[in-house]
């Protein structure tokens, strides 16, 4: 850990030291004749190579009544492919060293693997493999047994844990019910038991297709070797049909709602949400800069108010939860033994209508900017995550190397845009505020009472 935050401490300084033009992420992109997008990006620190691809489908593309297709995916790509034997995916990955993983959210699935750099070879069959051939091995019987593993997945992740159904129920409430974003990821049980086989291979047929895929390798590579490696396993496979891309659409929350669940937990716990600007559009920048403001770290407004002067608060946490159609403002305060969340909600209140008055202060700008730089440059620490990153602003920003441009989005603000923000998006008029509390403790809830004003 002390190597990790020295390595850290030395990249801001040599980056303070340089201009901000300075800071690239030299990469060769190409297109398939098939239509699957591909970046290289040479990187020989270490002999190590990330391979990442990303489709564009997520649980937003589903539908009410067809819901957790793209979750259920993430599971089935692993359940081998027309020349890939079931359990061997992982095996052949580990045998050469290698490592893999893959992650589902409203807007995209992703699937990774990081390898030794003389083993780059075979996630690139394998992922092309999937790519073409996993129809030819997928069976009724797989995607039943991949559905109970989901359904399980669900129990564990969100009905039988603490806390659990707080999102869930947050997201049901604050975006309408034909809203992308209104149906969990991991889609509802009803629409699990009811998917037929028929419906998850259309959704393959539609979705994985090279044409709505990019694939990205970075790390330790040839990368004329490399491409004639990506053209000798990706050219024949047949691209898809277009698919459209998903246009932002406008939503807004009109009123505050205010509700209580009751849960098998010791402490009650606060949830407050609004909806704000989608990913990369003015006011996702300030909102990140608000999260640190008021949660990030120990100095921060409400963990020294509520965690370390007052001590009626374990924890507390803000966040930007950014989205490609819009995003979602967070605040979460756990009580402490023998308090409320009326007493926890004051003091939160407090501080956002102080935040409406008057900004942040210089040095709280500038802290909450560092604290993004330092968490950004750790990202790019490791060629999975260097991978990941290029992969996501290609897709969000249409520039594999944007680096420089998402800093710049949080070195050109001022306190008084962090301001406006919270005048706009952070209204008392257009947010959900969620109780969680222990079963039959009802009066631990925040006040039953809407707030007046904006």
């Amino acid at each position: 850990m002390r190597t990790k935050m020295l390595w850290v401490f030395l990249v801001v300084v040599a980056l303070g030291a340089r201009t901000e033009a300075q800071f690239s992420i030299p990469y060769e992109q190409f297109t398939l004749a098939n239509g699957l997008t591909v970046i290289l990006h040479e990187d020989h620190t270490v002999p190590v190579i990330g391979v990442n691809i990303w489709y564009n489908v997520g649980s937003a593309r589903e539908k009410p009544g067809r819901t957790g297709f793209a979750h259920l995916f993430e599971h089935i790509m692993f359940e081998g492919s027309g020349h890939v034997p079931e359990g061997k995916f992982d095996e052949w990955l580990e045998a050469a060293g290698g490592d893999n993983n893959a992650s589902t959210s409203s807007d995209r699935t992703n699937y990774f693997e990081n390898i030794p750099s003389n083993a780059l070879e075979l996630p690139l069959f394998l992922e092309s493999d999937r790519m073409a051939y996993l129809l030819d091995s997928m069976s009724p019987s797989k995607v039943d047994g991949q559905r109970d593993v989901v359904k399980n997945e669900r129990r564990q992740t969100y009905e039988n844990r603490p806390y659990g159904m707080a999102f869930l129920t947050i997201d049901e409430n604050i975006f309408p019910p034909d809203y992308p974003y209104h149906w969990p990821t991991i889609g509802s049980m009803e629409d699990l038991t009811a998917a037929s086989y028929e419906d998850v291979v259309e959704f393959f047929k539609k979705y994985y297709t090279t044409n709505n895929a990019s694939l990205v390798i970075a790390g330790d590579i040839d990368p004329k070797r490399t491409r004639a490696l990506v053209e000798k396993w990706f050219a024949d496979v047949p691209a898809g049909k277009p698919v459209a891309p998903l246009a932002p659409q406008p939503v807004l929350l009109t009123e505050e709602k205010r509700l209580i669940l009751e849960d098998k937990v010791q402490l009650p716990r606060l949830y407050m949400a609004w909806i704000t600007p989608a990913q990369l559009t003015p006011g996702d920048a300030e909102l990140d800069i608000l999260s640190y403001v008021l949660a990030g770290g120990k100095n921060s407004r409400l963990y020294k108010r509520l965690v370390y002067d007052m001590q009626i608060a374990q924890d507390v946490s803000a966040f930007q939860e950014s989205g490609a159609l819009c995003s979602k403002f967070d605040i979460i305060v756990t009580a402490r033994s023998g308090h409320t969340l009326k007493e926890i909600e004051k003091v939160v209140q407090e501080e956002i209508d102080k935040l409406k008055r008057e900004p942040p202060t210089p040095r709280e700008l500038q802290r909450a900017i560092n604290q993004i730089e330092a968490s950004f440059l750790d990202r790019l620490e490791n060629i999975g995550g260097k991978a990941d990153q290029i992969n996501s602003y290609y897709v969000r920003a249409g520039n594999p190397d944007y680096f420089n441009e998402d800093l710049a989005r949080y070195k050109a603000l001022g306190t008084t845009d962090i301001r406006a923000v919270v005048r706009k998006y952070i209204r008392n008029d257009g947010r959900v505020v969620l109780s969680v509390v222990p079963e039959g403790k009802r009066e631990l809830a925040a006040s039953a009472e809407k707030k007046e004003g904006k």
